[in-house]
């Protein structure tokens, strides 16, 4: 599981060189590309390119590799979203909640927001009884929740994981 970057972490920002942008931007269009086909693309040697590979993982700029799921032929037929209202916004009830989430293997992504809703949760589901029950057993149910409301997908129009790397 990869992790979450926060604005908390104190970490140094690495100084990205044109050659390093080159290798992220052709990494995130294929994660399983191989070091020889990273470095002609990029216009290294393959050992230069895969140090500096190693470097942009080292310093977390890359912080993991994934494969992408076709969800329905899994039998994961819902994704849906809950905007959750927590009653306190406190250092440590938020850091529960937090704890909480990353427990809920339904929860595919989290995310604290600002204004009317504290979090957004990203769920996926076989089945609406699936998605159901846990609103019911477990979110509504969890401390410190005020309120949850739901939207389910229709379709997905775009999924682009990542960033726009020009």
């Amino acid at each position: 599981m990869a992790s979450v970057r926060t604005l908390d972490d104190s970490t140094i920002p690495t100084k990205l060189d044109a050659t390093d942008w080159k290798i992220l931007a052709e990494l995130q269009r294929d994660g399983r590309i191989t070091n020889v086909e990273l470095a002609a693309r990029v216009g290294l040697s393959a050992p230069p390119c895969l140090r500096r590979v190693r470097e942009l993982e080292r310093s977390g700029i890359i912080a993991g590799y994934h494969a992408v799921f076709n969800l329905p032929r899994l039998g994961f037929h819902l994704t849906a979203f809950a905007f959750v209202r927590l009653e306190s916004q406190s250092e440590g009830d938020l850091s529960a909640f937090e704890a909480r989430i990353r427990q809920w293997e339904i929860v595919r992504e989290a995310f604290m927001l600002s204004g009317d809703t504290d979090f957004l949760l990203k769920c996926v589901a076989p089945d609406l009884v699936t998605f159901q029950n846990f609103i019911i057993r477990e979110l509504t149910a969890a401390p410190n929740v005020s309120s949850v409301k739901t939207s389910f997908t229709i379709k997905t129009a775009k999924s682009e994981p990542g960033a726009a790397i020009e």
